[in-house]
């Protein structure tokens, strides 16, 4: 933004010294480091709104782009109303009772562990304990 070549500061900065004097140079230093912060406060300020408007146009600008997309979709994919329920006269069925079910069968398990013929569960709920179908073994002498 603005060009200063160090010759330059120097010869500012000598001329500062001899013009306030060595005593007051300090605060005087303060007093302008203060003055170029809010410069940069403002400069910033100003730089992020417009930052902001350029923002919102482009913003805008992408919202009318969507409308008219959408726009383009709606027209070429016509939103079409889901068919009316039939009316039917079948009320009566849904409310009659379901027929009866036959009773389950269930595999009975023979002698070899394998399936055997096929009767109803006992009807008592208490499961029978198995039955032992091998001998045991002789006794050796």
């Amino acid at each position: 933004m603005f060009d200063i070549a160090p010759s330059e500061l120097m010869l500012v900065a000598i001329v500062a010294l001899v013009v306030i004097g060595p005593k007051d140079l300090p605060r005087a230093m303060r007093v302008v480091g203060q003055w170029v912060g809010r410069a940069r406060g403002v400069a910033r300020h100003f730089r992020s709104g417009f930052d902001e408007m350029i923002r919102q146009a482009e913003m805008e600008e992408m919202e009318k782009k969507w409308a008219a997309e959408n726009a383009r979709i709606m027209a070429e994919h016509p939103a079409s109303a889901p068919p009316p329920p039939e009316e039917h006269d079948d009320a009566h069925y849904a409310m009659m009772p379901l027929p009866e079910l036959p009773e389950p069968v269930y595999p009975q398990q023979g002698h070899d562990g394998h399936e055997g013929g096929e009767t109803k569960p006992e009807s008592d709920g208490a499961a029978k304990a198995p039955t032992e179908s091998h001998q045991e073994p002789p006794a050796r002498s």
